[in-house]
């Protein structure tokens, strides 16, 4: 039985997506999920990663000036 995908939301970004937005490799992506750093939805079998957490994450990884 083979999957059907259907078009993501456009603020929803795959694991390879998320590694390129955050320019890190999808290990490191898959590890910040795990560690719970990292929110998740699941859309159709999928894992995917709203752009709004993205930035919610780099916002919070900000360094005191």
């Amino acid at each position: 039985m083979s999957k059907h995908y259907f078009p993501l939301p456009s603020g929803a970004l795959t694991i390879k997506e998320a590694a390129d937005y955050l320019r890190i490799s999808e290990a490191s992506v898959w590890r910040l999920l795990k560690d719970k750093q990292l929110r998740r939805v699941r859309i159709g079998g999928r894992t995917v990663i709203r752009r709004m957490d993205l930035d919610a994450f780099l916002e919070g990884s900000l360094d005191p000036a």
